[in-house]
């Protein structure tokens, strides 16, 4: 029983009564909450300048899920204890003087939905929109992109497992199709009467035509409890775009255009190659990371000659 402060009524805790069903419950929570946010990213740019060693901070759309597991004997979860502890870790992140990245802002509500539904177990995930602005390839026309940046904590009494993660977008080439059309072109080309080393030659020197896929590239990497592992989002986001074909531009010149069709089709990739890349790209970028941090990438190409898609995925420590 609680007092309605208002009325001076005693109302049933009806979230706290047995339920009819004496059955535990994995997650139960709040999605899809809305907010804007304020976030610091690591004192680098994406073109490798130095910016601060605070980092810039930068107002966000996100989207939040807060969950925590229920035990047998509780009716229910108290829904409106989640919309106040985000509203209160942003006021304090808007409003006041700290700033947090965003795998920080997910740890630091989970701690507290944890406490405040008496949980033994909470988590939650933060997933922001955020525009970089990089320049074309040739004409080094400025060109705002949108990337999803992602947060993600679970809290337990052993601790605070923290994760983030992007979302980018590229361009792949399809290899196998492209073998099948280099095949062609060498037997038309020796019945018009070229060499092979001719064939060879040109074949080197002009690109071959083969099917194309958007990509859609996730990369995300997580700290063991207590860990002080430094992970920038910007890094992450090279990962991904480099471990495509070739990057996209909402915004290109024809001498762009050229360039990042050539490209792709002389860096041809699965979406398999993908996932490779960005395993390996991560062990470059992060020389120093625990070896018990978890990692996973994932990979997913649009195709444009099959009515499917096609994925694939890595993660692990």
């Amino acid at each position: 029983m609680h007092t309605n402060q208002q009325s001076g009524v005693s109302v049933a805790d009806v979230q706290a009564q047995l339920p009819s069903v004496q059955l535990s419950l994995s997650r139960v929570g709040v999605t899809a909450v809305e907010k804007v946010i304020r976030l610091r990213q690591n004192g680098s740019r994406r073109d490798g300048k130095h910016v601060d060693p605070n980092g810039e901070q930068k107002l966000f759309s996100a989207r939040f899920e807060c969950v925590v597991d229920l035990g047998p004997d509780q009716k229910g979860a108290h829904m409106s204890r989640f919309e106040e502890v985000v509203n209160d870790a942003i006021n304090t992140i808007v409003l006041g003087e700290s700033s947090f990245k965003v795998e920080t802002l997910a740890e630091h509500i989970a701690q507290l939905v944890r406490t405040r539904q008496r949980a033994r177990r909470a988590e939650v995930n933060v997933e922001a929109r955020f525009p970089e602005h990089k320049p074309a390839p040739v004409s080094g026309i400025n060109t705002q992109e949108l990337y999803t940046l992602h947060g993600s904590a679970i809290c337990t009494e052993l601790g605070t497992r923290r994760l983030i993660g992007v979302t980018a977008q590229g361009m792949t080439a399809c290899p196998c199709a492209q073998q099948l059309v280099a095949g062609n072109a060498r037997e038309r080309l020796e019945a018009h009467g070229f060499g092979l080393e001719e064939i060879d030659r040109i074949l080197e020197a002009v690109p071959v035509a083969t099917h194309n896929q958007r990509g859609l590239g996730t990369l995300h990497v997580g700290c063991t409890e207590n860990c002080d592992d430094e992970i920038d989002a910007a890094k992450l986001l090279q990962v991904v775009e480099q471990s495509m074909s070739s990057e996209v531009y909402e915004l290109m010149k024809r001498s762009d255009e050229a360039h990042v069709v050539e490209k792709a089709h002389r860096r041809p990739r699965f979406v398999e190659d993908c996932v490779r890349e960005m395993i390996s790209g991560v062990v470059a970028a992060f020389p120093d990371l625990d070896d018990r941090a978890f990692v996973s990438a994932r990979q997913v190409n649009l195709e444009t000659i099959h009515q499917h898609n096609v994925v694939a995925e890595r993660f692990g420590t």
